[in-house]
């Protein structure tokens, strides 16, 4: 693993170790600890339809005294948690953004995310991924364990039970 990647990762389990997760696992506890802890609400909101045709996924508006997380409403509840859980990992690290408009004489962070390639990115999506497989199972039934492999898989779809080759 490169140094960097190893420093990336040390990082987010630092973050990570500090956060405390509930189990099983809940978005709104999460949301409501953070929001604890730095002394503003957390406001989920899914993305306005011009935004998510843009490309951008998710968005994080952080102003002096509430956080807007924005997140694609049209995708699996799955991959709307990852995008909300990359936007808190911003939050998590302390990003902020480089520009923005004033409001009330603070620039506001906007963070917007299309793309992997900075170093804030690419924290924020670690943690968002760190976070999940650390509470794998925990808030989420899992599927029944089934056949392994494309064969079993097909077999199963067909119908066809292993073991039995009656054809009954």
């Amino acid at each position: 693993m490169p140094y960097r990647n190893l420093s990336l990762r040390r990082r987010c389990e630092m973050i990570l170790g500090h956060l405390d997760l509930a189990h099983p696992f809940s978005l709104d506890t999460l949301c409501a600890r953070m929001a604890d802890r730095r002394g503003r609400p957390i406001r989920l909101h899914p993305l306005p339809r011009e935004a998510a045709e843009s490309g951008v996924c998710g968005l994080w508006v952080g102003t002096e005294s509430v956080d807007y997380v924005f997140y694609e409403a049209h995708t699996t509840p799955l991959h709307r948690e990852h995008i909300v859980l990359h936007e808190l990992g911003h939050i998590l690290f302390g990003h902020h953004s480089l520009e923005g408009e004033e409001v009330d004489g603070r620039a506001p962070v906007v963070l917007g995310r299309t793309n992997y390639t900075t170093r804030q990115e690419q924290e924020a999506e670690m943690l968002a991924s760190m976070i999940r497989i650390h509470t794998a199972g925990t808030g989420h039934p899992r599927p029944a364990p089934g056949p392994r492999g494309a064969l079993a898989r097909l077999e199963s779809a067909m119908g066809y039970e292993r073991g039995r080759h009656d054809g009954s």
